[in-house]
């Protein structure tokens, strides 16, 4: 990735409905070569998808609950089958296996308190686990899905 290609990625995570005119002018290129750029980026798996950022609050979504999990059972049977179950739970947005005293990290939005309780219950029934602790979040002070590219290595 050159500097250009960077430059599409820091613009196309601000507005990924921005015309390829634009764009193209934007970073520098004509339409053309920068559609180009663009496709080259989705096939190598640098662009894994575009999408549509929705305000959870707004489709009453409106509590986030981050829930820290201590397992006993590291063996790779016991990760697949709570792998596999936790990624088909919808509430489960972010689901991460952390280092240190918490095996595992998830974000999880539901509407209330009661649909988080309905949540928990399901995740302990499941499969065994260690401990659960769930964390509320009162007021989201930040949230971005745009990394920040960083520049080219200096040579």
């Amino acid at each position: 990735m050159d500097a250009i290609d960077r430059k599409i990625l820091t613009v196309l995570q601000g507005d990924a409905n921005i015309s390829i005119a634009e764009l193209a002018d934007r970073v520098g290129l004509s339409q053309t070569p920068c559609w180009k750029r663009i496709q080259r980026l989705e096939q190598s798996g640098v662009i894994v998808k575009r999408v549509a950022l929705v305000a959870p609050e707004k489709i009453g979504l409106g509590l986030t609950v981050f829930v820290q999990i201590e397992t006993a059972d590291h063996s790779g049977p016991w990760l697949e089958k709570f792998a596999q179950m936790v990624a088909s739970m919808p509430e489960v947005m972010e689901f991460y296996r952390m280092a240190g005293d918490v095996d595992y990290m998830l974000r999880v939005v539901v509407a209330d308190m009661a649909a988080y309780d309905g949540f928990y219950k399901k995740l302990i029934e499941t499969i065994p686990l260690k401990n659960v602790t769930s964390r509320f979040a009162m007021e989201r002070i930040k949230s971005t899905t745009a990394y920040r590219v960083p520049d080219l290595p200096k040579a």
